[in-house]
């Protein structure tokens, strides 16, 4: 009941110093700890390990706290390449077992720039058949006023450009 308290106030605690010590390795390399164990049993045995040994290997670790003795070996070099400054964790020989390593753009913002270029492109589109359609305008952009049209409004109100508004100004 002890431990359970413990635990519960520090669940990064460790009882095991052995696998205190891979959890400390796996965290500096930022893989799992039990990706930690495939990567040591990789490198020390130059294979990949079993399926049946797999399931024995994780029942033996997660339940039973025992730690192989390469395990424990290859966390004295990671911490050591890391007490050293030598340590890459970005290293991919790391991360073979990472199924999303890597930078890969997500799919949702292929998405995203594929249907903003399709807008902007149907967009400009659109602008510059209406520019062709208005004639000749007074501008590129809507709305769309042609020059005789003005014209012919400033012709009808009869402005002039010296003139003060009446009833504005009085004297």
């Amino acid at each position: 009941m002890v431990t359970f308290f413990q635990t519960l106030i520090r669940p990064d605690r460790e009882e095991s110093a052995q696998r205190a010590e891979v959890a400390k390795a796996a965290n500096l390399l930022q893989v799992g700890e039990f990706q930690f164990l495939q990567l040591a049993y990789s490198e020390w045995y130059g294979e990949e390990m079993s399926e049946e040994l797999i399931n024995q290997l994780f029942m033996a670790y997660m339940l039973y706290d025992q730690v192989p003795f390469w395990a424990r070996r290859h966390a004295h070099q990671i911490l050591a390449l890391d007490k050293q400054g030598d340590l890459d964790e970005n290293d991919p020989a790391y991360h073979r077992y990472d199924k999303d390593y890597g930078k890969k753009i997500p799919a949702d913002i292929k998405r995203f720039i594929v249907t903003a270029t399709l807008m902007v492109s149907i967009m400009t589109g659109i602008v510059w058949l209406s520019h062709l359609v208005a004639g000749e305008s007074t501008s590129f952009l809507p709305p769309y006023f042609e020059k005789k049209e003005m014209k012919a409004m400033a012709k009808e109100r009869k402005i002039e450009e010296t003139s003060l508004a009446p009833g504005r100004y009085t004297r």
